[in-house]
């Protein structure tokens, strides 16, 4: 684990970067043209009046001692009518020159701190199927991998 990473919330002067590394995760999943979000939205979507998602984001200094963020978790309440408020990570991405180094162990034991503090009754994602060192991360957490749901979306 690299010992000058740090984690913190997210702040609005983030979402530029962080739009970056979600275009750089939108790329890693073979699917860059479906970033159509703009910086503007995304930002008034998370430090607007009524924000809809919240993140965290693991930084780290370059040799000047500028801060650089290198991974983000950025997530948003669902309700289950079964369960009640859950935390849904959207995504999840530490930069390719930083896996390996335990930033997103770091990120999301965060999650996990947090989901627990705000009394959610858990914490769920998607992974996609072909991506086994995402799987295998989230094996180390014993989380359950549902087979039986089938994702559907309604665009316009």
């Amino acid at each position: 684990m690299s010992s000058n990473i740090q984690i913190r919330r997210a702040q609005a002067s983030d979402c530029e970067r962080i739009l970056e590394l979600i275009h750089e995760l939108a790329v890693y999943e073979r699917a860059p043209q479906e970033v159509t979000v703009s910086l503007e939205h995304f930002r008034e979507s998370g430090f607007g009046e009524k924000p809809v998602w919240w993140a965290f984001v693991a930084t780290t200094t370059d040799g000047e001692g500028k801060e650089q963020i290198v991974a983000f978790a950025l997530y948003y309440i669902r309700y289950s009518t079964w369960k009640g408020q859950c935390m849904y990570l959207e995504d999840l991405l530490v930069t390719q020159d930083m896996r390996g180094k335990g930033i997103g162990k770091m990120l999301f034991d965060r999650l996990i701190e947090e989901a627990r503090e705000k009394r959610f009754k858990r914490l769920c994602w998607q992974v996609l199927d072909w991506n086994e060192p995402a799987i295998n991360f989230y094996k180390k957490y014993n989380a359950s991998f549902d087979g039986e749901w089938i994702n559907c979306a309604i665009e316009w």
